[in-house]
């Protein structure tokens, strides 16, 4: 009777106790940042951070129990309150079910509870210094604190030389193959000199084709050889041995001058360079190879003919690459004033541009003179510990940055060395691991902003690097320089791990793979057999896992019951893409702390119904299973979904009517609409219930073709979603399936679905009007990114020249237009005009790339004005990439792509009147236009 009594006094206390935990663990994480500076010279100190990190992860997991189970509770209601026995808590009724539950996280949380008084205790013998960096809002980040590195490379010397070596004639001893080597140690900017050089016009003028393959640290025979001919053909290769893929590269080589680069090289095995060696000199003469290497003995064993080698900058060249970024944008008085004191923290750079750019990057954002005086004089300068003192300058910029960004820096070091990290994909993991709620919750912002902000922090520090952008200039994958990535290594004390399997091998990881690691990323070799210890870390966080190409069934349902069961501190799931059938099993309902699950391009016919009691879950990602026939009924439980990523499931036959309940989605990837009645009709979501959904960002509607009512489209009221930026809007396939509307209906349906006037990207496939687009078109000003595919009645093309915002243009399968004129500029003649000053109209006026694809009837691209009135008239006057494929009648481009300026890149493939009037040299057009940098005729 007693221990009934204590029990439920326990149960009936949780909520005190809750927050009894959170207000200590705020108290002692108020000190880390004192403690983590000081950890590097004391290891008691370090012990202790460690045990502090691994008590905050189970008081985590334990609170999120807690708020999972009143959530459950919430969302079932009282469906069954009349039958259910209750004991009635502070809190809500609970049945004896949930009673047991709840005794049992009372009882997590009395052991995490003192676990954490023993943390405390021993923190007071350590007389830490409480910081408020913890909770500060960190500063946000100015674009131009990301600084072109051509500008900052002051290596001129040195890139005088590679290009020398890269346009000289190569000797007839030479045999075709010229192999340049850069050799120099970590950090002085042997790839950025490699990237400089590959992208001269000269260079590029020089070779018919440039590839460049990152080595790293293992010579993967397979996947170099891969890359290779990938680069070479611009398609994925599904060869799966050596051999024939070294005879795909020898035959794609042949009667071409390419330019290799190897980055990266540690491996001297010659016999594995050897067959490469074999195959490569067959390309033509003048053909040449780039390595980066650290070590020298690459050198000979490449057979090297010429070597850069590549020292510490001079001190003053260290001082200018500084002075570049930490004085960006200060007064004269103010340079003055911090000069001496920067050419002191340049000089303990030691000539690394990597440690210049990093500390310069930092001092940027430093306004004092105080401030300046205590980086100069930080203890942390004399640790040799880290990495005999190479990695210090880094370790200072990371110890400045605020609490919440440094975790996520160090959980990059999950990823492994070159890795292309993606970056929503890095921002989704962050918020996976709650990186980014509290400050999202202070803000009142959405995580995806705070992570965008965090991401710039880390870029303007240098902490990334190899920036790939968008066509608006958006950053959308980095790289880590291997020495960021050894820092982010050592602060994430073996808690990061990314992993190669090869074979059926067991994993091999240091400090016990259960207690230590709690992000892990495994790539599988190609005959790799998934390693079954995986399924017994109970506590890990992120499971991230990369299989090749063609995976194979070693990863089944029954491994994965396995790891479900075992694994359930899980917050990032991330499958491969197998391409095999696979189920899911039903306990996946045990993942109560997933967030994110990515289940892309995966055979999978059904998900469990169970998946549905995932109450955490904020984003799942189906894109591309293309098998799936439907979504759990009950997939309007899953609360806090903030992304349904479903694009390419076109076998889904609706939408289960929960998906209208799911009001704090942003994404929705493709929403069906169903034909209605039928043995779905019941249990398919209509339209109009999308109109809930007042969060939507980005959206695609598919087989509007199925839309029986205008007036349901009308009932949607697309244009007052006020958050929608990306809108993709799918009519019916040629001859597909169902009662197919008229073309004057799809006219009516597509100017009911109005978009907001700020949407920012737009797509629409498969519009059957005949001659005209909607009239709303012309007034969506904000309008970035148009595509225009399969509308193949339409005759002409709309009046794009209009749009003040557009920057990116694509228009394919448009079979019914054969001219393009001055109705696509948008501009009308006006005769009467009798003002005798002139003006100048641009049509076009942001447009820098524009893709015409498939469309075989165009035969004329020209306009038969220039000028209306006095008004002249400037067409795409920012435009720098142009691609024509597959538009086998077209004469001739217009005469504004001959004469602009700006473009940069021509690309023209299966156009044959095109190809035999712009090929280099031949063509009557050529010199009209040979100054275009980058021409590709294919």
């Amino acid at each position: 009777m007693y221990k009934t009594l204590h029990e439920v006094k326990l149960v009936v206390g949780v909520e005190k106790e809750v927050k009894s935990l959170t207000s200590h663990l705020q108290a002692i994480q108020a000190v880390s940042d004192d403690a983590e500076e000081k950890q590097v010279k004391d290891r008691a100190i370090r012990l202790w951070l460690g045990r502090l990190k691994y008590a905050s992860y189970d008081i985590e997991d334990v609170l999120d129990e807690w708020i999972t189970a009143r959530h459950k509770l919430q969302i079932k209601g009282g469906a069954d309150k009349k039958t259910k026995v209750c004991f009635c808590f502070p809190a809500s009724c609970f049945g004896f079910k949930q009673v047991f539950q709840r005794h049992d996280i009372a009882n997590k949380i009395k052991e995490v509870s003192e676990e954490l008084h023993d943390i405390a205790t021993q923190k007071d013998m350590f007389k830490f210094e409480s910081s408020s960096k913890s909770s500060e809002r960190p500063r946000r980040v100015q674009s131009t604190s990301l600084i072109d590195e051509e500008e900052i490379c002051g290596r001129v010397g040195e890139r005088n030389a590679l290009l020398s070596m890269l346009l000289c004639e190569s000797s007839e001893q030479q045999k075709g193959l010229h192999i340049i080597s850069i050799v120099g140690m970590g950090g002085i900017g042997k790839t950025t000199l490699a990237q400089l050089a590959c992208n001269h016009v000269e260079v590029k003028r020089e070779f018919d084709k440039t590839l460049w393959v990152c080595v790293s640290e293992t010579f993967d025979e397979f996947r170099i050889a891969k890359a290779m001919l990938e680069a070479l053909t611009g398609s994925t290769s599904n060869l799966n041995a050596l051999q024939s893929l070294l005879i795909s590269i020898d035959e794609s080589i042949a009667g071409k001058r390419f330019l290799l680069v190897l980055d990266d090289v540690w491996d001297g095995d010659y016999i594995k360079w050897e067959p490469f060696y074999r195959c490569l000199k067959k390309g033509l003469h003048g053909s040449k190879i780039l390595i980066t290497t650290r070590k020298e003995s690459i050198v000979s064993m490449m057979r090297s003919t010429d070597i850069i080698s590549i020292e510490e900058l001079a001190e003053e060249e260290c001082w200018v690459l500084f002075k570049r970024l930490a004085f960006f944008g200060r007064s004269t008085e103010e340079c003055e004033k911090l000069e001496q004191i920067g050419q002191r923290i340049a000089r303990k750079c030691k000539g690394l541009p990597l440690a210049a750019k990093t500390m310069g990057s930092l001092m940027s954002s430093k306004k004092t003179e105080e401030e300046w005086k205590r980086i100069l004089n930080s203890d942390l300068w004399k640790v040799e510990e880290i990495e005999k003192g190479v990695l210090t300058p880094l370790w200072l910029s990371y110890n400045d940055l605020p609490s919440r960004v440094k975790r996520c820096f160090s959980y990059c070091a999950v990823f492994p060395k070159d890795y292309n990290i993606k970056k929503d994909e890095l921002i989704t993991l962050w918020m996976a691991q709650g990186y980014l709620s509290a400050e999202a919750a202070e803000q009142d912002e959405e995580m995806e902003t705070i992570g965008e902000e965090y991401f710039g922090i880390l870029a303007s520090r240098s902490f990334f690097q190899e920036f790939k952008k968008s066509y608006d200039n958006r950053i959308i994958a980095c790289k880590m320089h291997d020495m960021v990535h050894d820092l982010a290594q050592f602060v994430s004390e073996n808690e990061c791990f990314s992993l190669e399997v090869n074979g059926s091998e067991e994993l091999n990881v240091p400090n016990s793979l259960d207690e230590k690691v709690r992000h892990l990323m495994l790539i599988m070799g190609k005959e790799s057999t998934f390693p079954i210890s995986t399924c017994r870390a109970k506590r890990i966080r992120s499971l991230l896992i990369e299989w090749p190409e063609f995976g194979h069934s070693s990863l089944n349902g029954e491994i994965l019951e396995e790891l479900f069961r075992e694994s359930t501190s899980l917050r990032a799931l991330d499958f491969p893409s197998f391409y095999l059938p696979l189920e899911i099993p039903r306990n996946i309902e045990k993942l109560v702390h997933l967030r994110y699950l990515n289940l892309s391009d995966q055979k999978i016919k059904k998900l469990p119904e169970t998946l549905c009691e995932l109450y955490n879950l904020e984003k799942l990602d189906i894109s591309g299973c293309s098998d799936l026939r439907e979504l759990p009924k009950g997939i309007g439980k899953l609360i806090n979904m903030k992304h349904l990523l479903n694009s390419g499931t076109r076998s889904l036959r609706y939408m289960p009517v929960g998906i209208g309940r799911l009001t704090g989605l942003r994404t929705l990837g493709e929403f069906h609409v169903s034909a209605g009645g039928g043995v779905d009709g019941s249990k398919a979501c209509r339209l109009e219930s999308l109109k809930n959904l007042e969060h939507l960002q980005v959206c695609c509607i598919r087989r509007l073709g199925d839309v029986s009512d205008v007036g349901e489209a009308k009932l949607l009221e697309l244009d007052k979603k006020k958050y929608l930026s990306r809108l993709r809007l799918e009519f019916d396939k040629k001859g597909g399936g169902g009662g197919r509307r008229k073309n004057e209906d799809d006219q009516l349906l597509l100017e009911a679905l109005q978009p907001p006037l700020n949407l920012k990207e737009l797509e629409i496939h498969y519009y059957g009007g005949n001659t005209v687009f909607p009239s709303w078109m012309a007034s969506l000003t904000n309008l970035k990114s148009l595509d225009l595919c399969f509308c193949e009645n339409c005759e002409q093309l709309p009046p794009l020249g209009k749009l003040p915002s557009l920057e990116q243009l694509f228009i394919s399968y448009m079979s019914s237009v054969k001219r393009v004129g001055d109705e696509f500029l948008g501009v009308e003649s006006d005769r009467h005009d009798s003002s005798s000053s002139s003006s100048v109209i641009i049509a076009f006026p942001k447009l820098k790339s524009l893709s015409i694809f498939e469309m075989e009837e165009l035969e004329e691209w020209d306009y038969g004005i220039t000028r209306t009135g006095n008004t002249f008239i400037n067409i795409m006057p920012r435009l720098s990439s142009l691609t024509i494929n597959y538009c086998s009648k077209l004469k001739a481009l217009p005469d504004h792509i001959h004469q602009t300026t700006t473009l940069k890149e021509l690309r023209i493939g299966e156009c044959d009147l095109l190809e035999e009037r712009y090929r280099k040299g031949e063509g009557e057009d050529w010199p009209k236009t040979s100054h275009i940098p980058s021409i590709h005729i294919l």
